[in-house]
């Protein structure tokens, strides 16, 4: 159960991230997809989730494929990250390294 709610919040933030960056507001995306806009609130805090028919129209709303609509990996936890980045790492070339180092560097700094 804990997992399922996880879930629906990790859509509900991304589907909300997806609205601002088309800069379309909940009422406006409610009318394209033919619901009301308390639906679309309740979707971004994650309070409940939506049919398959309405993912297709968010997804040509929004201009993405339905797997982008899906997509939380950016809003994983700092540790989870870290460890996928060693993953990462350590698949990489001396030259990769050192150029992701340089990077990373000049990121932080």
């Amino acid at each position: 159960m804990v997992e399922e709610k996880n879930t629906l919040k990790l859509f509900g933030k991304r589907l909300r991230e997806l609205r601002a960056k088309n800069r379309i507001t909940q009422e406006k995306l409610a009318e394209m997809i033919g619901v009301e806009q308390q639906q679309i609130c309740r979707i971004e805090t994650g309070g409940c989730f939506t049919t398959i028919d309405n993912l297709k129209k968010l997804s040509v709303a929004l201009k993405v494929p339905i797997d982008e609509l899906f997509n939380f990996c950016h809003q994983k936890e700092s540790d989870a990250l870290l460890s996928e980045l060693q993953e990462l790492l350590k698949k990489a070339s001396d030259d990769q390294l050192k150029l992701i180092y340089r990077i990373v560097n000049d990121i932080l700094k």
